[in-house]
């Protein structure tokens, strides 16, 4: 039997600088996605998959995330002061969503030096690792899908998605052995040229992993920029013991780019529950 995945680490030390001048003061994570930052979807997915405790490894500069996961005192006696019951239910949910841990990564050496900063506290369970720029809107959590291909395969999972052939240069890209919503890996090759690519589909920012991972991370060397690359160590275990893809129902969204940040605020708005109808009159006026 596989061991049930407990634990989510979620990476948020990078700058945004894509995003700059906001980011500045402000993390990328934070930024308002509606009414929530967006990093608040990620935590939502992994609670929404049965995941119990969060470990966000964060950078300089990251305060805030750490503030907004916490009980805000001042604020929620102001709210049942005022006897705003229903808002001060929601704030008081946030901070009870799931056990949160901060790990700092003190110089950024990449996606896979970050997941290793979380091995003392994964320990010898598997773990999902959600990236908080991939916002992924489904009914059932991403994450909950892939953990159901990890049960059945025991294997660690990546979650993956088509994109178009003349967009395979901007992806990492997997090479399949066969076709189907859940498969082995071949290979994994980093933003190939149309030409070279073994497939369209896509690596999304969703994984499960057993904790083997941790020994092929630490044997990665670093790379361009002197990073330490996930898909390296993810390179190394498929030829050690094997790797599944797996696909997932959903949309995924960007929001660690500026255009994919406005898709999602405005699929998302079309849906909201208070602002849905209205926003959508709006649009169809411009």
């Amino acid at each position: 039997m596989s061991k049930k995945v407990r634990k989510a680490v979620i990476p948020a030390a990078g700058f945004g600088t894509r995003f700059l001048p906001a980011t500045k003061s402000m993390p990328k994570e934070m930024l308002p996605i509606i009414d929530k930052p967006a990093i608040h979807y990620a935590v939502e997915e992994a609670v929404r998959a049965g995941i119990e405790e969060i470990i966000f490894i964060t950078g300089r500069g990251k305060r805030a995330i750490e503030d907004y996961f916490d009980h805000s005192y001042e604020l929620e006696d102001l709210l049942e002061i005022k006897g705003k019951t229903e808002i001060l239910a929601q704030i008081r949910q946030i901070s009870d969503m799931a056990d949160i841990v901060y790990i700092r990564q003190k110089e950024a050496l990449g996606l896979g030096h970050a997941v290793l900063r979380a091995r003392d506290w994964v320990g010898d369970e598997p773990f999902a690792v959600i990236l908080p720029d991939v916002l992924i809107d489904s009914e059932e959590s991403c994450t909950k899908q892939l953990i159901r291909a990890y049960e059945e395969t025991g294997k660690s999972v990546i979650g993956v998605k088509e994109v178009e052939w003349d967009q395979v240069s901007s992806y990492g890209i997997v090479d399949p052995e066969t076709d189907g919503d859940c498969f082995n890996i071949r290979a994994v090759v980093e933003k190939p040229s149309r030409e070279e690519a073994p497939s369209n589909l896509s690596i999304v920012g969703r994984y499960i992993f057993t904790p083997e991972i941790f020994k092929y991370l630490a044997i990665t060397e670093p790379g361009k920029g002197g990073e330490i690359q996930l898909t390296d160590s993810i390179a190394k275990m498929i030829k050690a013991e094997g790797v599944c893809g797996a696909t997932y129902e959903g949309d995924d969204y960007d929001t660690g780019d500026k255009l994919g940040f406005l898709k999602a605020t405005v699929s998302l708005a079309l849906k909201h529950e208070e602002l849905g109808k209205e926003f959508k009159d709006y649009l169809s006026k411009l």
